[in-house]
């Protein structure tokens, strides 16, 4: 077994997750740093970090940060660091592919003694059943005793300066009693906040997923509570507030929920779930509340417009904001689309601004053009979909002016206080 000394390191993946695991890393051994994604290593090597969580002088603190898109560069590493991403497919089945195709390549460069870290969120077995055996096959080398694997579950909240890699405690594991002592230690050299090592693989991948699936289901019922408090004409947010005054309430709001992580590892969970014959029902029922949470917002604001006796067929509206969370430039599995989506079947003029997305991601991905220009007394209707800084800054008097005479604000984000909107989530 290798010493801490001894490891040459690569991180296999180079976004929100691998990238500041690369750059601490580089700050004290050498790393090689490796993307397919040949624009995303020619920005980094420039120091430019497209999703915003590294600045260029971080980027460069790391001396010993090598970028590449070239397999080659593998060639001289002894341990590998995996942060592809896990999506889900159309059907919310788990896609494997990325995972597979990063363990294929690795496989490909594996040497005696080597070993592979995996950091992507998985459902408990994941590592164990489906990347090793491929790991086996293509290095024709023995699990545990030509090479070993670890599994440090990724903790990183995009668009969070305060909760940085550092300051997160890691969980970490290993495939036998020495490669877990390695990979926790390999993970204390940089993790200010510590670690806690699991007695396994499965614990760690199970640790990892239903942290996201609890947070998934709380949202979950407190959207249900805005749903109640809807009908019954009471506004959620000062419910909350009087609730939130005893010690144990736990602080969360409506809205809704994407992104990579919260969106998705629920269905990793109850995937693996269904495959061992136990049919999850509250995991789902959390699940399916959440993902229609963009019909119900799409379908209070048009009940709203009627309200007003505005026009619904060819009214214009404006959407502030398209990324899944503020103060990020995270457009993946945004749920704002769901909420375009509802508009359009009504045949609704839809803008979309937000300056923090990039504008051919959205283009590319959703098919939609932002707004680059707003112009005052245009809209019928505008939802703060977003909780942007820049928003809260606006205020609800520069935000009015967007729209007509008579039009409908709504408030998704809570950016506004209490009657500043004409409805709120």
């Amino acid at each position: 077994m290798k010493t801490l000394p001894e490891i040459k390191l690569a991180i296999i993946g180079l976004g929100y997750v691998g990238l500041p695991l690369a750059v601490e890393f580089g700050k004290q051994r050498a790393v090689v740093g490796f993307d397919i994604d040949n624009e995303r290593i020619l920005s980094l090597k420039q120091g430019i970090d497209a999703t915003l969580e590294l600045e260029e002088c971080q980027i460069k603190d790391a001396k010993n940060l090598s970028f590449s898109s070239n397999m080659d560069d593998l060639k001289s590493v002894n341990t590998y660091i995996v942060t592809v991403p896990t999506p889900i497919d159309i059907n919310n089945t788990p896609n494997l592919s990325p995972l597979e195709k990063a363990s294929r390549m690795i496989g490909k460069y594996l040497n005696e003694g080597d070993i592979v870290i995996y950091e992507s969120t998985v459902y408990p077995g994941a590592t164990e059943e489906f990347c090793i055996p491929i790991l086996e096959s293509v290095s024709n080398l023995e699990f545990n005793k030509n090479f070993f694997v670890g599994y440090s579950p990724e903790r990183i909240n995009p668009g969070d300066k305060e909760n940085t890699l550092t300051k997160i405690k890691k969980i970490t594991s290993g495939s036998n009693p020495d490669t877990r002592k390695l990979v926790n230690d390999l993970y204390l050299s940089i993790i200010i906040a510590g670690t806690h090592s699991a007695a396994s693989i499965k614990i760690a991948e199970a640790a990892k997923v239903i942290e996201n699936t609890q947070r998934d289901l709380n949202i979950a019922i407190i959207n249900e509570f805005a749903k109640i408090f809807n009908v019954l004409d009471i506004d959620t947010k000062s419910v909350l507030d009087a609730a939130g005054t005893k010690w144990n309430f736990l602080p969360f709001k409506p809205g809704l929920v994407g992104g990579h992580c919260i969106s998705v590892d629920p269905y990793y969970l109850t995937y693996k779930a269904k495959e061992v014959g136990y049919q999850p029902e509250v995991i789902l029922a959390g699940r399916h509340i959440n993902d229609g949470m963009g019909k119900y917002v799409a379908t209070q604001l048009v009940k709203s417009i009627s309200n007003k006796g505005i026009p619904i067929i060819n009214s214009k509206i404006l959407i502030l904001g398209f990324t899944f969370k503020g103060d990020c430039p995270d457009v993946r599995n945004t749920k704002i689309i769901e909420i375009v989506k509802e508009l359009n079947s009504f045949n609704i003029d839809i803008d979309v601004y937000d300056e923090w997305a990039d504008p051919s991601v959205v283009l590319n991905e959703y098919s939609i053009k932002l707004e680059d220009n707003l112009i005052e007394d245009t809209y019928d209707a505008i939802i703060i979909a977003v909780d942007h800084t820049e928003y809260k800054s606006w205020g609800e008097t520069k935000i009015r002016k967007l729209g007509k005479k008579n039009h409908v604000l709504y408030d998704l984000k809570y950016v506004l206080e209490l009657g500043e909107s004409d409805i709120r989530l």
